[in-house]
């Protein structure tokens, strides 16, 4: 199958490493489905840019952190484009510095409903969809973890790195599950990326700040991460599921 018969849907694909994947997905062929939660604009805006370059996409919004929003997003992609051949589980969020003792119980809640919770029920729309099992041809899902899983995030964002090991978890085991079915399930962990996400955690110059730690001594950009993305999803990787990709840096 050629990629221009695949469709692809990316959540959180309105900005950084998500709006990256899109369109280096879109150049490969792929349909796109860009996923947002919020931001109308961003997520028209990348449409548009893709249409522009001769590619296909829609917009379909939708809170990841919400069954309902989940179910609808698959369904609306149904309508769309009447197949799915691939997941990326990119939506995520990350909140501001904090130790654990002065974490609250709804932020917790709100960081793994929307960090682990979202992606394992995308997950689960995606396998039904994509698995012989259910009637599917196959396909391929890549959840984005992050370099913090290993690292632990002390003093900053420890929930956020949980969140993150449980998707290093779920990669393995759903990979395993659904290997005899046609769907490889892999993920990439990415590092230090220049992206909003740190602003959006109340931490701006955070690149600045830790550049230092990196071995390769700079920040990721996102189409670095996207494009080992890509990979993953590409029949080039057919043999490799259950795999944990590092983009970091060295780190």
């Amino acid at each position: 199958m050629s990629a221009g018969e695949r469709v692809l849907l990316v959540t959180g694909g309105g900005r950084g490493i998500g709006a990256a994947v899109c369109r280096l997905a879109a150049k490969a062929g792929y349909r796109v489905a860009v996923n947002y939660a919020s931001n109308d604009a961003a997520a028209a805006a990348l449409v548009r840019e893709i249409e522009a370059d001769g590619g296909k996409a829609i917009a379909v919004k939708g809170d990841v952190g919400s069954e309902a929003d989940v179910v609808a997003m698959f369904e609306a992609v149904d309508r769309a484009f009447g197949r799915l051949d691939g997941l990326v589980n990119n939506a995520g969020i990350v909140d501001m510095k904090a130790r654990v003792d002065e974490m609250s119980a709804a932020r917790l809640e709100r960081m793994m409903r929307v960090n682990v919770i979202g992606s394992m029920l995308c997950a689960r729309e995606a396998v039904k969809r994509m698995s012989t099992l259910h009637g599917g041809k196959g396909g391929a899902i890549v959840n984005i973890s992050s370099a913090a899983s290993q690292l632990g995030s002390p003093g900053e964002y420890v929930d956020y790195a949980a969140s993150k090991g449980a998707i290093d978890t779920f990669t393995i085991g759903l990979a395993r599950e659904v290997a005899e079915e046609g769907v490889r399930v892999n993920a990439v962990r990415p590092g230090i990326i220049d992206t909003e996400i740190h602003a959006s955690g109340g931490q701006p110059d955070r690149i600045a700040a830790i550049r230092g730690f990196v071995p390769m001594k700079r920040e990721g950009k996102a189409e670095e991460v996207a494009r080992a993305v890509l990979w993953l999803l590409s029949d080039e990787a057919s043999y490799t599921t259950g795999g944990i990709l590092n983009v970091s840096g060295g780190r």
